[in-house]
């Protein structure tokens, strides 16, 4: 099974959970559909990325990196690679490279949320899907070149520091936190 053909099938299955999330998906799929190199960077369209947030559920934090292009707090992640097999394992790829703590492991469930949003030209859309990753007991982060900082926020400092994007999947990540107890 090729990589798009993961992203379709992760998509389809999918529970969006709100009529937003719900549209978003459509998009998705509508863009994999009409784009065959929906993604990969090339796509002037855009392109499916791959996230994931890296949380420590036990402390009640977060690890967040301050990117280096776009000088914002957010969750690891970017763009596949063409040796992705999966959506989940390109998240999981970006987690562990953008952290540098190895072991990470995605919450189950697939997807935590789906985010589009407008990058620059040649370029217009990152179509990303938004898994979670949990780090283990004394899992200790290394700064990758795409980052400025990573630093650990506990929950209630994330809005105060991230857009609503990430405050957004931080929410979903608890959600589905409690939801698998």
């Amino acid at each position: 099974m090729s990589l798009h053909d993961d992203a379709v099938s992760v998509l389809k299955n999918y529970d969006a959970g709100d009529p937003q999330q719900s549209e978003l998906r459509q998009t998705y799929l509508g863009h994999l559909a009409g784009h065959p190199d929906g993604m990969w960077k090339a796509c002037g369209a855009g392109h499916l990325t791959a996230s994931a947030l890296v949380i420590d559920p036990e402390r009640g934090r977060v690890l967040l990196t301050l990117h280096r292009k776009l000088r914002m707090w957010l969750q690891m992640g970017g763009h596949c690679e063409p040796q992705d097999t999966t959506l989940a394992a390109a998240a999981l790829r970006e987690a562990t490279e953008e952290s540098g703590i190895s072991g990470l492991a995605l919450l189950p469930g697939g997807p935590v949320r789906l985010d589009r949003h407008p990058i620059p030209a040649p370029c217009h859309w990152h179509l990303d899907v938004q898994y979670a990753a949990t780090a283990s007991a004394g899992a200790v982060e290394q700064i990758s070149d795409e980052s400025l900082d990573l630093r650990w926020f506990p929950y209630d400092e994330v809005t105060r520091v991230a857009d609503t994007s990430v405050t957004r999947l931080l929410e979903s990540t608890r959600a589905r936190l409690e939801q698998n107890g």
